[in-house]
């Protein structure tokens, strides 16, 4: 049917390069021109466009700006860019994903939307996967920028960048390097275009709205972003959140008992896993065996909530994470986590709900405090903040679904400069993975003898070590690169196409570093890519073909499995095993069946399919956050920016009047206590409020607010008071956005054990989602007047001085306020007591009983009244 349609209406793939080729035509006829001008004419042309973008469309004077780009690369560079990458430029400009084969030059492919949308003045961000290939491209690329009148900066961990042909670092050999200049954030993130990692640009989110002061803020408004390897930071990477966190105080010792408690366990007896899920749970016997072990009657009681918490982490812990597979162990006791996908590091990331400690009581080392979340954001809803989005990748088409349901992305094809000539083998497959190892182990002797290098990739640093020992008995030289020393990455992966070179890799490492075929390798085959086992994802096992075979260079792929792959074993290993019985093939010859390849193929679909339904889902539940997230963070941000936010603490007090007038609790007799929490109304106030008519009482009450709000105004002179309002706002605001944080995890968690009858968990989690919210707000309202008003005025040379120290003015409570005051009245010295005192003493005694008594009466009158009323 497909085909059908088709047929009938045009691949629209097809369509959309035929659209684009029309404009490249547009490109190329105006490459004369800008050929002919001297380099100060083309620099010109960058104001030349920026004048001509007052009056004209970015898409109108797209043809001129990717011809002065073009030609600038030429002249700096000395690359001109292929017709096809004129294309890749305008696909990422319409804001959509290009998938580019590797070795057709997505770097300087990025030189020209980046330069087009860098003329609206409102910056362009081009993200990457690592520091280095950060560090690289801007270093490289900004000197087509700097030619051409713009800058380009970088950001990298704890250092940031600028581009300057005038600065020199002579400690880097490498000229792409040489000539980035120490800066500020604020300067890199100010440049007309800035490089730096998704970590980077997502972490510097969430610290811009913590600031206190505007000046703080490193970010610029998001208005453009390319992402290069989106594939892999969209996808792989979209369930990982960014979590800025600080310790709790939960103790580590329960997670030390909990993994001896499980260490007691037997797996299929006490507890059963399913790997497909990664879920674990205890079997009746397990259950038994627990409580026995605990000493408890009722694991499930309501009161061993805590304890069911520690005994499913330590369960995960010890059965669904594997040492060197999910992570490594430091020399120094830090477990870090290792990325399924890319086989690196994650350094500084923690596995949340209490997992990561559960993993380090499993391996004996420091459990380190839980953590208290200040801020979090996923990369699919950071990235979705930008106004305009477009990627770049070698593998995307199959996951163009995804990227179109959750980005609003389109995938497009864009044709290579050159045909592939790269020759993609059949799988080669065995009955074991020994066997499978041992004929690695010869095909690899075999090419390395021939002088053909080989990229041996592999799917853990587990498998990856295996190998390379098998390779060492072997005789065989090789490069090892995996999460354990992925700083040289971009040193090994380069040197994979010399003579003779094997290089061990975990799945895609290395990407983005070009591996560049040495003398005579063409006429060997080219580069020889051995997979040793098929990934969950075909994406994943493209990308590792993808590494043989750049700018129409030879090369060769084949992979290597066995029955015995988590990929076969978990996902119709059963099947492919019989069907290899029916042939009678012993462990050590291999197959190549097309029956088999097919299950493989759709073991791969079903687990993708698996996978995009998590990350949807993920996303559902996340959109209900991301709600209250822009809403806080724009509430936040228009805070930070106005110096006078007399105008919403107004409306706030004209809500809490509303709010008190309304209440039920309005005919009680505790009312005034509540109304004077908030309000610290005078006695004669109070008696002109509760005199009032029922139906005038909620005006009084506003009048009676505002005069009380221009009363503290006049005590700290209205300098004083802007500061204070706004500091007082903002401290309350994250304060409780930090509780709001928690209060959402826990529905999270618990929103599928709830009891909610028929109804969706997602609903059930936005409605109850939406109630904590509005609590949120009215709480923000209450504890942000309760604290103006109570807070007591100081001195323009108090607040000069905390303005100089950059501490936030802090309110005090004015329960602390009234307590010292008594205490300085009635603390006195031996010497202390003669008569004028003591009678003094007695007669504010008095004074203070019969205030007291008159409040208590007026308070049983009045509630009578507004009954009555």
């Amino acid at each position: 049917m497909h085909i059908v349609f088709k047929k009938i209406l045009g691949d629209p793939q097809a369509r959309t390069v035929k659209r684009l080729r029309k404009r490249v035509a547009l490109v190329n006829a105006l490459s004369d021109k800008y050929k002919a001008m001297s380099d100060k004419e083309l620099r010109e042309q960058t104001d030349v466009l920026k004048k001509r973008l007052k009056k004209e469309s970015l898409d109108v004077i797209l043809p001129d700006a990717f011809a002065v780009v073009r030609e600038a690369a030429t002249r700096t560079l000395s690359q001109r860019h292929f017709d096809v990458q004129l294309i890749g430029g305008m696909v990422l400009h319409e804001g959509n994903v290009g998938e580019m084969k590797t070795g057709e030059g997505k770097t300087l492919v990025a030189t020209l939307p980046v330069y087009l949308n860098a003329l609206t003045e409102k910056g362009v961000h081009v993200v990457t996967v690592n520091d280095y290939l950060a560090q690289r491209d801007a270093g490289w690329m900004g000197q087509v920028y700097n030619f051409l009148g713009l800058q380009a900066g970088v950001i990298i961990g704890d250092h940031s960048y600028i581009y300057d042909p005038d600065f020199t670092n002579t400690d880097h050999e490498d000229e792409r390097f040489r000539h980035l200049k120490p800066a500020t954030r604020q300067e890199a993130y100010a440049a007309d275009v800035t490089y730096g990692t998704n970590n980077e640009y997502g972490f510097d989110y969430l610290r811009d709205n913590m600031v206190r002061e505007e000046d703080q803020l490193r970010q610029r408004d998001l208005h453009y972003a390319i992402v290069d390897e989106v594939d892999s930071i969209l996808i792989d990477e979209a369930r990982t959140p960014l979590i800025i966190s600080a310790p709790s105080v939960t103790s580590g010792t329960a997670y030390a008992q909990f993994s001896k408690v499980v260490r007691q366990l037997v797996k299929e007896k006490h507890f059963e896993t399913d790997e497909k899920r990664k879920t674990v749970i205890l079997t009746d016997a397990g259950v038994e065996k627990v409580q026995k072990i605990l000493g408890i009657d009722n694991l499930y009681g309501s009161e061993n909530i805590r304890t069911i918490y520690h005994l499913q982490q330590a369960l995960r812990a010890h059965a669904l994470f594997t040492r060197d597979k999910d992570y490594v162990v430091t020399h120094d006791g830090e477990v870090v986590i290792v990325d399924e996908f890319t086989g690196r590091l994650l350094a500084g990331r923690r596995y949340n709900e209490g997992l990561h400690q559960a993993i380090e009581a499993k391996e004996g080392v420091e459990v380190q405090q839980e953590s208290m979340t200040l801020a979090t954001i996923s990369f699919q809803n950071y990235f979705r903040l930008y106004e305009k989005l477009g990627g770049m990748t070698g593998t995307a088409l199959t996951e163009a679904e995804e990227f179109h349901q959750i980005y609003k992305l389109d995938v497009v094809d864009v044709p290579a400069n050159r045909g592939l000539a790269r020759n993609d083998r059949p799988d080669r497959i065995y009955r074991t993975e020994k066997a499978k190892f041992k004929a690695i182990a010869r095909e690899v002797q075999a090419l390395h003898t021939k002088g053909q290098p080989v990229l041996l990739g592999t799917v853990s640093i587990e498998k990856n070590e295996a190998l390379g020992s098998l390779l060492t008995k072997a005789g065989i030289p090789h490069q090892v690169l995996n999460a354990k020393n992925n700083e040289r990455e971009a040193k090994i992966v380069a040197q994979a196409g010399e003579k003779g070179a094997v290089t061990l890799a975990t799945n895609i490492a290395g990407r983005g570093t070009d591996i560049v075929l040495g003398e005579g390798i063409k006429e060997l085959g080219g580069l020889f890519v051995l997979g040793s086992e098929r990934h969950e994802s075909r994406r994943i096992d493209n990308q590792l073909r993808g590494r043989a075979g750049r700018q129409g260079d030879p090369g060769v792929t084949q992979f290597f499995v066995s029955t015995d792959d988590d990929l076969m074993r978990i996902f119709g290993g059963d099947k492919i095993a019989n069907i290899m019985n029916r042939l009678n093939v012993d462990d050590d010859t291999p197959i190549e069946n097309r029956l088999i390849s097919r299950s493989l193929e759709g073991a791969q679909k079903k687990v993708e399919g698996f996978h995009f339904d998590q990350r949807k889902s993920v996303v559902q539940y996340d959109d209900v956050m991301n709600r209250h997230r822009k809403a806080i963070y724009a509430m936040r941000r228009e805070i930070l920016r106005s110096g006078d936010i007399s105008k919403r603490i107004k409306i706030l007090i004209e809500d809490e009047a509303h709010a008190l007038a309304t209440s039920a609790l309005v005919t009680s007799e505790q009312f005034e206590d509540i109304l004077k929490e908030i309000f610290p109304f005078d006695d004669a106030t109070l008696d002109r409020l509760f005199d009032s008519d029922a139906t005038k009482f909620e005006k009084v009450l506003k009048t009676a607010a505002a005069g009380l709000y221009a009363g503290r105004e006049e005590a700290f002179t209205s300098e004083i008071m802007r500061k204070v309002e706004r500091d007082l706002y903002l401290q309350v605001l994250d304060n409780l956005w930090m509780q709001h944080l928690e209060n959402m995890d826990h529905l999270r968690e618990g929103i599928h054990w709830m009891s909610v009858g028929q109804q969706d968990p997602l609903v059930e989690y936005r409605r109850r989602g939406q109630m904590l919210f509005e609590d949120m707000q009215t709480t923000l309202r209450h504890d942000v007047l309760l604290h103006l008003f109570h807070a007591q005025p100081i001195s323009q040379e108090e607040f000069d001085r905390a303005i100089e120290t950059d501490l936030t003015l802090a309110a005090r409570s004015s329960v602390d306020n009234a307590s010292q005051i008594t205490t300085a009245e009635t603390e006195f010295g031996a010497g202390d007591f003669d008569d004028k005192k003591v009678v003094a003493q007695a007669k504010k005694k008095q004074q203070s009983s019969l205030k007291k008594a008159r409040k208590t009466e007026r308070k049983r009158k009045t509630a009578a009244k507004r009954r009555k009323k």
